[in-house]
């Protein structure tokens, strides 16, 4: 192990805090501050760490004082965009965090539809800003998650299937590094930066602010069908088979799930256990009811389908779902579900330990799939769905039941897995092994650009890509160069 992150955080004298407070405009937080156990809290409350310090940055300036401060003091550095990352990685204990939740704004130009994002803006602050050109950029299915820490992770989310992942849109970066130094990573300049970046997670940099291509989205067909947990079986077969066949213009999430017992959902479905699919598409209304026809003959409990604004789509469970949840993680890459896996799903979606847990298969197929796998971090272009099991609950007494579940139901699925996960939706305690996982034959190439731009591995409060031996990274696969690999899901 690398030895920063194998020693303990110094001890901090209030004193010093409170000086190098004074040198960043949006000031610093320790404990026993005004407003600190606040700003401590991420988005799952299992996650409960006491850093000495949390610089509250409010630009680029602040982001460069606050990594020479922990630097010097040889701290844990923990990067914060919306605090949504699953194991907590926003957050470390008795170290600094870099807090970017002040760094927002959306700048749209919608003549080149594209839109220049602070680190610390939310995927609905994105929707809101580019719905009223008419466009969107593709990103998760939360409009609290943070646009940071969903994109450098790749960026799953409803409209994967018609544009691609997040990484798959992103134009450019602007990036302070371990060494201070502030660069931009684009196809053009820094080309192997920006080549990890897309999907590498945090660990080569603090990225302060993201360009995407924007694409026409306004209006979407949206909402789920459910049908009753005892035909589960049945639908998740139909769906496996059904959904990699349509046009990329239609989206469909599988889950397991409750339903809340609230509105627009009838009463007499509320606090049933039900296996679902959530759909979004872009293709109009005839033709979503032409592709919609073979669910709707499956005769589902609820059919909740209707033409929606796209931010409204994306938001759609912010309030089943708001911060301070306890939340345990396990997630896998799936390319098939034999007989044998539906089997073991039905097992485990009937012992759902409390009503917010939950299994999504977000399909990653489509034009995310006809991105070449060497032209990002992101390996997995083969992957049909990146599944994720969450245990959910409001109440910390059941943290052990939630992480119980999740842990047991990975452990019966996981054999019918590719062997690795989606990043940002993986915990803090898998080991280093489901990284290199991650990121299968891409890892070693990570390691060498994380050797060539941290090579003391100062960004390791993530899912940590180690330096490996340095070297230029000026070629990929058989000779060709890394600004030649572009994924532009559209063109193919």
């Amino acid at each position: 192990m690398d030895a920063l992150s194998s020693r303990e955080n110094p001890r901090l004298a209030d004193a010093e805090i409170d000086a190098f407070g004074a040198t960043v405009r949006g000031g610093c937080l320790r404990p026993g501050s005004e407003g600190y156990e606040t700003a401590r809290k991420v988005y799952n409350a299992m996650i409960d760490k006491r850093p000495a310090a949390i610089a509250r940055c409010v630009d680029i300036a602040d982001v460069m004082t606050a990594l020479a401060f922990g630097r010097k003091h040889h701290l844990d550095i923990a990067i914060r965009g919306g605090g949504h990352n699953g194991g907590g990685l926003g957050v470390v204990d008795d170290g600094l965090v870099i807090d970017m939740s002040q760094i927002r704004g959306v700048r749209v130009d919608p003549v080149a539809r594209t839109a220049r994002v602070g680190a610390g803006t939310l995927l609905a602050e994105v929707d809101h800003a580019t719905h009223a050109f008419g466009l969107a950029a593709p990103f998760g299915i939360i409009g609290t998650t943070g646009v940071a820490g969903l994109t450098l992770g790749g960026g799953v989310g409803h409209l994967t299937r018609k544009f691609g992942l997040s990484i798959d849109n992103l134009l450019e970066a602007d990036v302070v590094l371990a060494d201070g130094r502030f660069v931009r990573a684009s196809e053009e300049e820094n080309p192997d930066l920006f080549w990890a970046l897309r999907g590498g997670g945090g660990n080569f940099g603090v990225v302060t602010s993201f360009k995407f291509r924007l694409s026409p989205v306004s209006k979407v067909f949206f909402g789920p069908m459910f049908w009753p947990l005892e035909r589960t079986a049945e639908v998740l077969s139909w769906y496996r088979e059904f959904i990699g066949k349509q046009p990329d213009d239609l989206n469909g999430f599988f889950a397991l799930m409750t339903v809340p017992p609230v509105a627009p959902f009838p009463q007499v479905l509320h606090m049933k256990k039900v296996c679902a699919v959530v759909w979004c598409s872009t293709a109009g209304g005839p033709r979503t009811e032409s592709l919609l026809r073979p669910a709707r003959a499956l005769k589902p409990a609820l059919d909740g389908v209707m033409e929606l604004p796209f931010p409204m789509a994306q938001g759609a469970f912010d309030a089943l779902y708001p911060p301070g949840y306890q939340w345990y993680w396990r997630a896998d890459y799936i390319a098939e579900i034999p007989d044998d896996a539906v089997k073991r799903h039905a097992e485990f979606g009937a012992a759902m330990p409390t009503p917010f847990s939950t299994i999504h298969f977000y399909p990653s197929d489509g034009a995310a799939a006809r991105v070449p796998k060497d032209a990002t971090a992101w390996s997995y272009r083969d992957a049909k769905w990146s599944q994720v099991i969450v245990g959910v609950d409001p109440d910390p007494k059941n943290a052990a039941a939630l992480r119980r579940w999740a842990v047991e139901y990975w452990d019966a699925i996981h054999p019918y897995s590719m062997g690795g996960a989606y990043v940002n939706f993986m915990m803090d305690d898998e080991g280093q092994e489901r990284v290199k996982n991650a990121y299968r034959e891409n890892y070693d190439r990570l390691a060498r650009i994380k050797a060539k731009y941290d090579p003391d591995n100062v960004f390791h409060v993530n899912q940590n890509i180690r330096p490996g031996k340095p070297g230029p990274e000026q070629t990929s696969g058989g000779g060709r160069k890394a600004a030649s690999a572009k994924p532009n899901p559209r063109s193919h």
